[in-house]
């Protein structure tokens, strides 16, 4: 019986951060369907960002991936308006703060 919970309230982490990215991507003027392609996504995010498309191939290096994911998580934060420490819990917990994003009333402003 607590597999099966353990189970089922992954899963509704996994649909509500999949929802939470696509409004976020919808409110960045992007196409909400990028947030379940994967690669897209990813490349989604570096222009919502404002970084330049090339930087997804340094995406795919061990540990230089998470110095520019932790960069691009501030940049997004910095676009909606939301300070540093936001961008901080964008990098360390998403499945918080993307919602958060997502179904606040904050709007993009781009850079």
């Amino acid at each position: 019986m607590g597999m099966i919970f353990l189970f089922f309230l992954y899963l509704a982490v996994i649909f509500l951060c999949i929802f939470a990215l696509w409004k976020t991507f919808e409110k960045a003027g992007k196409p909400g369907w990028a947030a379940i392609v994967p690669f897209y996504n990813m490349y989604v995010m570096l222009e919502i960002a404002g970084r330049p498309g090339w930087w997804l191939v340094l995406m795919f290096i061990p540990f230089v991936n998470l110095i520019f994911s932790f960069i691009v998580t501030l940049d997004i934060a910095r676009c909606f308006g939301k300070g540093s420490g936001f961008g901080v819990g964008l990098f360390f917990l998403p499945f918080i703060f993307f919602p958060i994003l997502a179904f606040g009333d904050t709007k993009f402003t781009g850079k």
